[in-house]
């Protein structure tokens, strides 16, 4: 134990060094000159985490397991989340650390700790990736098998230079995402994330109008309520909603960023919590509505479902409001997922430096970067999202519950208690099961892709 500690105090972040600064008076009014971050403030913060484009991917998933079974894992997953950072926040404390990567420093050593970085960086630099993809679908439009659905945008003002894909991604970038992640610190961003949940909730309230709506006029009926199994197939088919359940609710890369800014830690918790119960609401509510609209037709991303007749009065109008809110809501998620990004692979790359919020010309050199890296892999390189389809819900799953189950099994110390032994045994098991499903399943897809090509 000794020599582990000694070992990993060479890094800059080490367990005994936090990811931001201390909260020193002079330190303090030199980075910001503001007082901790809220309650409120961290709630949505944490909550724009969660929320991004999961959502859209739900009620399919509940359509593959039927209404009871889909809804039980939803809140299972959150169940699942909220132990997970318990962990986390658990021996983050016993080891005095102030990071997730110093508590599994502490806990693994620096391999650990370096592993738990690259998986971060893999996470969200894919989750960044895919969100500018969908948001050049949803503004710009997007072509498949020679035929073209128009994005918002050309619906609107027709074909012009400044509605092509290119055009909207960088003015995009330069005039909303490059001034967002240009913020230190995370509680800077609380006003967007109160936004990008806001902008989540009308997407679930008109899902649910409509719905409704129909219900009440006798055009749809109720939605199944267990799976349909009729074969083999159909059987394993089952399977390849785990992944999506699991990965729905990963927040944990953003806790210790957004806890290091309270006024008050010993909130966190809290936090946590409501930030869980928020989401898990509005999880469950687009998940039944969503079937219960579109039923068997619900697709892969219900988002596509958006785009014809609603079979109700100003149908477009709604198909519009929804496209535009989502696409807004995924440009506000996207700084707040840039911020832990930054972070992990700046301790990846400097490990010994100085914080990188005391360096600006390290700080802006990286963001310029990884912004770069996203604008070209979202744009000019098609094969990008397969590649993130296979590594990032293995990186996610390890995130959100591998690491956290192993930093209780090590248990280094010696605070674990038999229950969270038993439950870090299931989560561990349920994180590498989902993992190979998610694996074998997208390897599968491109297999069948490739043979029908």
């Amino acid at each position: 134990m000794t020599i582990l500690v000694s070992a990993d105090r060479k890094y800059r972040r080490s367990p005994k060094k936090p990811l931001l600064p201390e909260k020193c008076d002079h330190q303090e009014a030199v980075e910001v000159g503001l007082d901790g971050a809220s309650f409120s403030g961290a709630v949505f913060n944490l909550s724009s985490t969660i929320v991004g484009a999961g959502i859209m991917a739900l009620p399919a998933a509940v359509k593959q397991l039927g209404l009871i079974p889909g809804l039980v894992l939803i809140m299972l997953g959150s169940t699942l989340t909220e132990l997970s950072i318990d962990f986390i926040l658990k021996f983050s404390r016993a080891s005095k650390s102030v990071s997730y990567a110093g508590a599994v420093g502490d806990s693994l050593g620096s391999a650990g700790r370096t592993l738990l970085q690259v998986c971060i960086v893999v996470n969200n630099l894919g989750m960044l990736v895919v969100y500018m993809i969908i948001i050049g679908d949803v503004f710009s439009g997007t072509s498949a098998n020679n035929i073209h659905h128009k994005g918002v945008m050309e619906e609107w003002f027709g074909q012009h230079w400044w509605t092509s894909r290119i055009s909207l991604m960088l003015l995009t970038t330069l005039l909303i995402f490059a001034p967002l992640i240009s913020f230190k610190r995370v509680d800077s961003l609380r006003y967007t994330s109160a936004l990008s949940v806001g902008l989540a909730i009308v997407f679930v309230a008109i899902t649910a109008g409509v719905a409704i709506a129909k219900l009440m006029n006798g055009s749809i009926g109720m939605p199944r309520l267990m799976p349909k199994v009729t074969d083999q197939a159909s059987f394993w088919q089952l399977f390849t909603t785990v992944p999506i359940l699991v990965t729905a609710y990963i927040c944990q890369h953003n806790v210790h960023p957004i806890e290091n800014e309270l006024k008050d830690p010993t909130q966190m918790k809290s936090i946590v919590r409501t930030s869980l119960t928020i989401c898990s609401t509005v999880y469950i509510t687009t998940s039944f509505f969503g079937f219960l609209l579109f039923g068997d037709q619900t697709l892969d991303d219900v988002l596509a479902n958006f785009d014809g007749d609603l079979g109700l009065p100003y149908s477009s109008l709604l198909d519009d409001v929804v496209r535009v809110s989502y696409g807004i809501h995924l440009m506000l998620v996207f700084p707040i997922v840039f911020f832990s990004l930054r972070l992990n692979i700046d301790g990846l790359l400097f490990p010994y430096a100085i914080p990188i919020s005391f360096d600006n010309r390290r700080f802006f050199s990286i963001t310029t970067a990884l912004m770069s890296f996203i604008f070209i892999g979202a744009n000019f390189v098609p094969s990008i999202w397969d590649a993130f389809q296979l590594t990032g819900a293995t990186a996610a799953i390890s995130v959100g519950f591998i690491f956290p189950a192993a930093l209780v099994l090590r248990d280094t110390c010696g605070i674990a208690s038999k229950k969270d032994r038993l439950i870090a045994w299931i989560m561990f098991l349920l994180a590498v099961l989902s993992s190979i499903v998610a694996i074998s399943c997208d390897i599968y897809s491109s297999y069948v892709i490739k043979k029908h090509a």
